[in-house]
């Protein structure tokens, strides 16, 4: 098998897993029973240490692992991560005090809660590791072989890539046990890996081992044009957050019915990367200043909030006509698809700031090494606005209780105002533009 097959299995195994945990707020409001804000806390905070490992494990890579060693450890790490997570599953080990054979929260002790947040360390660890080396080190093997760059190969590759997509999104949703849900991503997981592995003794391996960290260079270039707009970044971050938490969960009871098809809530990821891919595809980050394409990008912010928002409401006002308020088990005649312009519009926020911020750090900074920590950084930036989104959830259902109101966020969504709290969050976004404009006029990167 070639090298660079081995290595884009790690690719495919990334893809699967996370469209296995995609529905993982419904998961922990389902089975564990934990209230939609305790769910997406979890997992915003799990999604936010994944992105802030990022800055820190380009480091390592740099000064003292390599890409390779890099591979190694976070594959193994995200193996051993969805292997727990699937073993935390009620009926592999179940209770003492009950014989568990059921999905249900009197199933759910403290042996599953370690395996399950440990699993979930874990995969954050691999998830990290395996987006800052997967594609450097696929890089380094084809500039050693020119072979493995064959136009067959990279076909065969992207059609691999779709194939395991859609399976992630039509097929998996249709396998009810949970245990069979995330244990057939792990098994593949597993497959990779050890498939990656077996490659260690045919790889090419560059003599000079790891490059040395640049570190001290991409502080100095933090300290200037960049850290101020950085800052800005954290709201964005916060905005992203919704995809796999208030999202999922506003899909979770919604008609999924086309004809007499169900279709699965991963359909909505699965849109929301084909909306990825046809505005990376169709925005060129040289046809526009970097500043305007991140201007841009939040501006999508601001109409993802405002559109979740409206929906939100709409959705609210179906539950209140039908009597559903106090039966949030009980599916809402209001079809899905109202949530695809959300889930686009959150692809255009991601897309826009992805590439702009790459094209803003490749004029500003010739050194490709300091560009790599900049880029990095600002996912993790970004990281710490999912992890802020927790905090934010707080506050705000806070102060919406003052004077004896009703909290907006309460134990089911039917009961919560979660419309409020996306026109709080358009509200920053649109205070965040406005900062963001300032401090780029300011700053005099304004270009074109």
């Amino acid at each position: 098998m070639r090298s660079s097959n081995r290595i884009s299995a790690l690719l495919w195994a990334d893809i699967l897993v996370a469209f296995a945990l995609f529905v993982m707020q419904d998961y922990l409001t389902n089975v564990w029973k934990l209230s939609f804000t305790h769910a997406a806390a979890i997992l915003n905070i799990w999604n936010g240490i994944s992105l802030v490992l990022q800055p820190v494990f380009v480091f390592l890579v740099d000064a003292l692992l390599g890409n390779l060693m890099m591979l190694v450890i976070s594959s193994t790490a995200y193996t051993l991560g969805i292997g727990f997570v699937t073993m935390s599953t009620p009926p592999i080990l179940a209770n003492s005090t009950h014989t568990c054979k059921q999905y249900e929260p009197e199933c759910i002790g403290h042996t599953q809660k370690v395996l399950f947040y440990t699993g979930m360390a874990l995969i954050a660890v691999g998830v990290a590791g395996n987006n800052i080396s997967v594609k450097p080190f696929l890089q380094e093997q084809e500039d050693r072989n020119e072979n493995d760059r064959t136009a067959y190969l990279k076909i065969a590759g992207a059609i691999f890539v779709v194939v395991v997509a859609l399976t992630g999104a039509i097929a998996l949703p249709y396998i009810k046990p949970w245990t069979l849900r995330f244990g057939i991503p792990a098994i593949c997981t597993a497959v990779a890996t050890i498939l990656f592995l077996t490659g260690l003794c045919c790889f090419k391996y560059d003599s000079n081992g790891p490059e040395g960290s640049q570190v001290t260079g991409m502080f100095r270039a933090f300290a200037t044009r960049t850290l101020p707009m950085w800052m800005t970044f954290i709201t964005c971050g916060l905005v992203s957050s919704f995809g796999n938490t208030y999202f999922v969960e506003q899909a979770s009871h919604l008609n999924r019915h086309i004809g007499k098809w169900k279709l699965p809530p991963q359909v909505l990821l699965l849109a929301q990367k084909g909306a990825s891919f046809v505005l990376g595809y169709g925005f060129k980050a040289e046809s526009i200043a970097p500043v305007k394409g991140i201007v841009m990008a939040m501006v999508f912010s601001v109409l993802c909030c405002i559109t979740a928002a409206r929906i939100e409401l709409k959705r609210l006002k179906i539950v209140g006509s039908h009597g559903l308020l106090d039966k949030p088990d009980d599916s809402i005649p209001m079809s899905i698809f109202w949530l695809l312009f959300q889930f686009v519009l959150l692809a255009g926020l991601d897309k826009f700031l992805e590439k702009s911020v790459a094209k803003f750090h490749e004029d500003e900074f010739p050194d490709e090494s300091e560009r790599k920590y900049l880029d990095n950084f600002s996912k993790g930036v970004s990281g710490l606005g999912f992890m802020c989104s927790v905090l934010s959830v707080y506050v705000v259902g806070e102060i919406s209780e003052r004077g004896g109101n009703m909290n907006w966020f309460q134990d089911t969504l039917n009961r919560s105002r979660l419309d409020r709290y996306y026109w709080v969050l358009a509200g920053l976004s649109s205070v965040n533009l406005v900062v963001f404009v300032v401090v780029a006029l300011c700053c005099r990167c304004w270009r074109r």
